[in-house]
């Protein structure tokens, strides 16, 4: 790893040091204040990109300006297929302040461009195909993501969990978004390698 990279990571890791503390159980229903389910995050769109589906999100606004800043644009836009966990803007919104303006620096774009490859797995894995490898794997899963990092999947409640090598955590909030060129998992947090 570069080392401008290290202390990067080691703020991102700060910043989202209260978002780690998730628990195994969790319910995969997203609801509104007033207790009604709430809207889906992002639309299925299956003749189009999962870059197309997560710019016109508008839950996604923070993660379609990481992936212009970072580069990654034009590998969204591929064949693929691809599997991408796409932290809503709530999700960017858990990570302190200085740590998100960091990422979006010009001077930062690989360490940018390496966290959000992190959300990305080569390969369209839908929600039924993760549960398959978790309960294959004996109630975890190994995913090799874009970068060449493991990402773990376990089942949580009726949802999938997925937890970083730095130990945050996830939940798949909105899964099965399908897409020309994949899929697309909505999550509730940003994944944070491990420095």
């Amino acid at each position: 790893m570069k080392s401008y990279l290290v202390p990067a990571l080691i703020a991102v890791g700060l910043g989202l040091a209260g978002c780690s503390d998730k628990s195994d159980t969790a319910s995969s229903e997203t609801t509104t204040a007033g207790g009604e389910l709430a809207a889906p995050d992002v639309a299925a769109n299956p003749a189009g990109t999962i870059i197309k589906t997560i710019s016109a999100s508008p839950a996604h606004k923070a993660l379609a300006a990481a992936i212009a800043q970072a580069g990654l644009t034009q590998m969204l836009s591929g064949a693929g297929p691809f599997t991408v966990f796409a932290p809503a803007d709530d999700a960017f919104n858990q990570v302190a302040p200085v740590t998100r303006d960091g990422w979006m620096r010009p001077d930062q774009k690989d360490g940018l461009a390496a966290l959000l490859k992190y959300h990305v797995v080569p390969g369209k894995l839908t929600a039924a195909d993760l549960s398959a490898k978790i309960a294959e794997g004996g109630g975890e899963a190994l995913l090799k993501t874009a970068d060449g990092r493991d990402l773990t999947a376990r089942i949580s409640g009726n949802s999938i969990l997925l937890i970083s090598a730095s130990g945050n955590k996830a939940i798949v909030t909105q899964p099965d978004v399908e897409q020309a060129n994949g899929v697309i998992h909505v999550v509730d947090a940003v994944l944070i390698p491990a420095g």
